[in-house]
């Protein structure tokens, strides 16, 4: 896998900078894997809004610490029926999280694309859960250093998406001061572990998380 250099094209406003209202920016940038770098790193990101492209940084911001995401003895038991397995179907992951039938669903086929340029690039990662069926569900999203960015999640089968989740929460475990982003926080994931802090808090857990070493499992990227 190759690094690639952050874009010098686009600027984005520091996220401590924006009003606290404020959650979505209209910068001209494009999904390049270059832009989609330079922009987790500065705390937002991308979704398509009437066929544009806009940049968020919600205030508060979702997110799970890596050890804090809770895991039942019932989920304990259905995680037993799946293998986990790492970045061996991220295009079926991406597809079925993008399944146009899903209720307000964002992903369309510039996300799917530019997401995959990324995974390509080492910086995508799709976590998957199977059994013998097959794939059961999985989630993918984007790894720089301790950061995860989980983009979005699906299942097949009962507790598959949630297997996926206790997997990437052991894999953030593997290195200090991770962070796992959850952009927005939904009932289930706060029933999950899942909270939600104030944008400045974000930011500085964000900076602190990039300069840690990336998980083995997802290479050596930084």
């Amino acid at each position: 896998m190759r690094h690639r250099s952050e874009s010098q094209h686009w600027r984005f406003p520091p996220i401590t900078e924006l009003p606290a209202p404020v959650e979505m920016i209209r910068v001209p940038a494009d999904l390049s894997v270059d832009s989609l770098l330079t922009a987790y790193r500065a705390g937002y990101f991308p979704m398509p809004i009437r066929r544009r492209v806009a940049w968020f940084s919600p205030n508060p911001r979702g997110i799970f610490l890596p050890g804090h995401i809770r895991i039942t003895k019932s989920l304990e038991r259905s995680m037993r029926r799946f293998e986990i397995r790492i970045d061996t179907a991220f295009a079926e992951v991406i597809t079925a999280c993008g399944d146009p039938a899903r209720p307000l669903g964002w992903i369309n086929r510039a996300i799917i694309e530019s997401f995959t340029a990324l995974h390509h690039d080492g910086h995508a990662h799709s976590i998957e859960a199977w059994d013998e069926e097959g794939l059961a569900g999985g989630l993918y999203g984007v790894s720089i250093g301790g950061f995860f960015a989980g983009e979005s999640m699906f299942h097949r089968r009962t507790d598959a998406s949630k297997a996926a989740l206790a997997a990437l929460d052991t894999i953030m475990q593997t290195i200090p001061g991770g962070l796992i982003d959850t952009q927005w926080t939904t009932d289930h994931l706060v029933s999950l572990g899942a909270f939600d802090v104030t944008r400045n808090d974000y930011a500085a857990l964000l900076t602190a998380a990039l300069e840690q070493p990336t998980p083995s499992q997802f290479g050596h990227l930084s």
